[in-house]
């Protein structure tokens, strides 16, 4: 695996040689890996209330550590895989991720479970971003926008093994003994990554340097410049953030806690109906992607994206006696909107040059992973408010009133997306600059 990919007359090798799918099946395997850490915290909310003796902002906070250092590291790993490549910075990432899932699943204390959660996003925060530059650097360009939503799906399916499934390991085994599991998992990845992708981190290096001689290169910084002056690129991020709130504040940490108490299901039933907005999701971003590339525009599914996401939380928060079944109907539809937020993705590459491609998405998911740990906290500061100061087993509850008054922030976030979506510029499934 380690052998130099033969190379075309233009200095490009071959795409979508065997290790180059590999490469892409073992980080997007890590990609699920970090999905699954992202939403776990949503079914363990009375265990960890009562560990650690907190409340609704302070748990929103717990989980949000994740989100903290995975927004905040999404533009320096972006630059840094233009220049470095996704090998090595992937690798690494399984280890920063398992290190902190091992603080996390031993914590005694809270500094200790929010450092761990700060380590495990920022390991999380590499995967996705290097899964499109895995994509725009070594396999077929023309399914960019298909194998793009692909890496969400795999990603989603890793939400709910977070969500249901993981709620009836934690049943059976302890959230502890669960986390401990999920850092082995996240080792083995970061050892098959660095053994898969080695030819193609040496065609990439010899790529990097042919363009440092360049006196078109864009240096180490030259990029992010370039992105962030391009107002496409600020209107895709507030666009897509605007997608992923409800998403992450939701079936990330909230949506469980709901459902048990607006219909009275268990934590493993209400888990499972929560995820039927990643379903939704995972379903959405393959499709959305696909019918993008086969129609080669973007806008499209943008739109209509928008108007299916405001339009299912209106329902969802006014429509009065909605039972069980259209509630996770709606969120599934919910979902399946969301979902095509990865057209976005594809529009943000198209939009920027080559070399800046993992600027570019950094800049955007960077966006996106912002506005779930402000969703998260916010919720809980609005959940707070409406507290009538009933607990159980030291645990607070909370009405479906103030559940429902705290989700108007997804109903503003489509809102949001609504706006944005008009201005954003059509890119006709190619790239728009060199």
């Amino acid at each position: 695996m380690s052998a130099t990919p033969p190379q075309k007359p233009d200095g490009e090798f071959e795409r979508g040689r065997p290790w180059a799918w590999i490469a892409w099946i073992l980080a997007t395997a890590l990609f699920f890996h970090g999905f699954f850490q992202r939403v776990a915290p949503s079914i363990m909310i009375d265990d960890l209330m009562r560990e650690f003796a907190v409340s609704g902002v302070i748990l929103g906070n717990l989980s949000a550590f994740y989100f903290y250092a995975y927004a905040g590291i999404q533009i320096p790993i972006g630059v840094l895989l233009d220049h470095w490549g996704p090998r090595r910075l992937l690798s690494a990432a399984a280890v920063v991720g398992a290190a902190g899932s091992f603080l996390f699943a031993t914590a005694d204390s809270l500094p200790q479970a929010y450092f761990g959660r700060l380590l495990i996003g920022a390991g999380a925060g590499v995967c996705f971003i290097s899964c499109l530059k895995i994509t725009a650097l070594w396999l077929p360009l023309r399914n960019f926008a298909f194998l793009t939503g692909l890496t969400m799906f795999v990603g989603m399916m890793g939400g709910i093994s977070g969500q249901g499934p993981l709620a009836a390991v934690v049943e059976f085994v302890g959230w502890r003994n669960a986390v401990i599991s999920a850092a082995l998992f996240s080792l083995v990845c970061g050892v098959g990554i660095w053994l898969a992708a080695g030819a193609g981190d040496h065609s990439f290096r010899m790529s990097v340097r042919e363009r440092a001689r360049s006196s078109s290169a864009l240096g180490l910084l030259g990029g992010l410049r370039l992105v962030l002056a391009r107002p496409q690129t600020w209107l895709l991020a507030i666009n897509l953030a605007a997608h992923g709130a409800p998403m992450l504040g939701f079936a990330g940490l909230w949506g469980v806690a709901y459902i048990m108490t607006k219909f009275g299901l268990d934590r493993t039933v209400a888990a499972f109906a929560t995820s039927m907005v990643l379903v939704g999701w995972a379903f959405g971003g393959v499709a959305g992607g696909w019918i993008s590339d086969r129609i080669g525009r973007r806008k499209p599914t943008m739109v209509v994206a928008a108007i299916v996401l405001t339009m299912a939380w209106l329902v969802i928060l006014f429509a009065p006696n909605l039972n069980a079944t259209v509630v996770i109907s709606l969120l599934l539809v919910n979902g399946l909107a969301s979902g095509t937020m990865i057209v976005g993705f594809a529009a943000a590459n198209e939009s920027a040059p080559v070399a800046a491609g993992g600027t570019v998405s950094g800049v955007v998911n960077c966006g996106i992973m912002s506005s779930g740990a402000i969703a998260q906290v916010l919720i809980g500061w609005l959940l707070d408010l409406r507290w009538d100061g009933r607990m159980e087993n030291g645990v607070r509850l909370y009405s479906i009133e103030a559940f429902e008054n705290a989700f108007i922030v997804f109903l503003a976030c489509g809102l949001i997306s609504l706006i944005t979506v008009v201005f954003i510029r059509e890119t006709y499934a190619r790239r728009t600059v060199e």
